[in-house]
């Protein structure tokens, strides 16, 4: 499966992987309930570790005649992906608290879920038939399933997330019931996989392993590591390795 490859820190409008196996081309959304569309193709086939990742994305994938939607849930660790050749993909990832009443995120969590085709240019999503979206229209698809409620957002959830929200004022247990609805994941989970981020930004950006541990707030080198490789698939000093100039 093509899973959600490459999206999470791919800011350039044309990026390519070190491999040259993958072309993505991200670009922000209009709307509030998305966090990025990207539309990508590979190249040619192979695989790679990809991170674990808290958003769930909508894919569509066209290969040679044959088209899928697919509704991928979080991934709660690492691991390895592989992927064929030819293949045109479109990503939609959603904005953490951004979900689909009818059909619970916990109930995607670490699984591909294909949707089913309705005719060849349309797929079933509650009910109705749905347009397969393109890199062109994706907004005005989103903004429709807005409309017909088909997605929501929990502004409690990206609330919190934003510290717009004093948690000290809820319930820890409505704070965790919040959470799990809308995004598949406990607040605690969020945290942590955004802290092994932090942690990768400061080891990109030159700062050693055990600066990186004070800086990130782990208890000590080996904490950091199984985090790491938790959430990002590779050790600090990987890290650090794949991400100096090359020579």
């Amino acid at each position: 499966m093509l899973g959600v490859l490459f999206l999470r820190r791919n800011r350039s409008r044309s990026v390519r992987n070190s491999t040259m196996t993958f072309q993505v081309y991200p670009r922000l959304s209009d709307s509030p309930y998305v966090e990025t569309i990207t539309h990508g193709r590979t190249v040619a086939s192979g695989s790679t570790i990809r991170p674990a990742e808290t958003h769930w994305h909508m894919i569509l994938t066209k290969v040679q005649n044959e088209v899928r939607f697919l509704v991928v849930g979080p991934l709660s660790k690492s691991g390895v992906i592989h992927y064929g050749a030819d293949a045109e993909i479109l990503w939609i990832k959603f904005k953490l608290g951004v979900f689909m009443p009818h059909l619970p995120v916990r109930q995607f969590l670490n699984r591909e879920t294909p949707l089913p085709n309705a005719s060849g240019q349309s797929f079933w999503l509650k009910g109705a038939a749905w347009q397969f979206p393109d890199s062109e229209n994706s907004d005005t698809f989103i903004n429709r399933l807005v409309h017909d409620e088909v997605l929501v957002l929990d502004r409690l959830v990206s609330g919190i997330l934003q510290n717009q929200i004093p948690l000290a004022s809820l319930s820890p247990r409505t704070v965790r019931h919040r959470f799990l609805r809308a995004t598949g994941l406990s607040q605690s989970y969020i945290f942590q996989y955004e802290r092994a981020n932090r942690a990768v930004a400061y080891l990109q950006q030159g700062s050693s392993i055990l600066d990186v541990v004070a800086e990130a707030g782990y208890f000590d080198q080996p904490h950091l590591t199984r985090s790491l490789k938790q959430f990002v698939g590779h050790t600090p000093a990987e890290i650090k390795r794949l991400s100096a100039p090359a020579r």
